[in-house]
This record gives C-alpha cells, structure tokens and sequence, in this order.
C-alpha cells in the first residue's frame, strides 16, 4: 500500500516494486501487456516484476517512466533499493541469531 502525496509515493514499508506497479496498472485500468507495449519490455518481463520475481533496472525505471510519466524512473529505483536493502538486514539479523 502506498501513500500519494503530489507524486510523492512513499511506501509504508520497503515491498517489492511490482507491487506498486499492479497497484498502478489496476487504477489506470491498463494491461501487463499494455505496460509491455508502452515500454517496449517483453509481457514475461513486466508478469515477472509485477509478481516479484525480477527486480528494475536503472533501464527498467526509464522504461516505466515512459509508460507512467508522472511517476519518475527515480521513484522506482528508489522502490528497489530500500526493498533490497531491507532484504539483506533481514538476512543479516537471521545470520546474527
């Protein structure tokens, strides 16, 4: 779940970005295959990352600023990161134990 604040979308707590881009696809009534289409991405590529089974690229983000352009490529690096860094302190504190 997110937060919108004048294109400011912070997330409550680092989860994958593909959440937040079937969040996006589902209110703006669009396709994986219509996101694949605006970002000239394979449909497996877009299925993938919407299902957390593949990260974003720095050439990913700009790819899905093209298809969201109020939603900058920067906002979904940023999802990547603080998801991937939240998935190393949980394997850490697990090592720790």
């Amino acid at each position: 779940m997110t937060d919108t604040t004048h294109n400011k979308m912070i997330p409550n707590k680092p989860t994958h970005p593909g959440e937040v881009l079937k969040e996006e696809i589902a209110a703006r009534g669009m396709t994986q295959k219509d996101v694949a289409e605006r970002t000239g991405r394979p449909l497996q590529v877009i299925n993938m990352i919407a299902n957390a089974r593949k990260g974003i690229s720095a050439e990913t983000a700009v790819d899905l600023e093209k298809a969201f352009p109020e939603i900058n490529a920067e906002f979904w690096l940023q999802l990547e990161l603080r998801y991937r860094l939240n998935l190393a302190r949980q394997r850490q504190l697990r090592r720790a134990s």
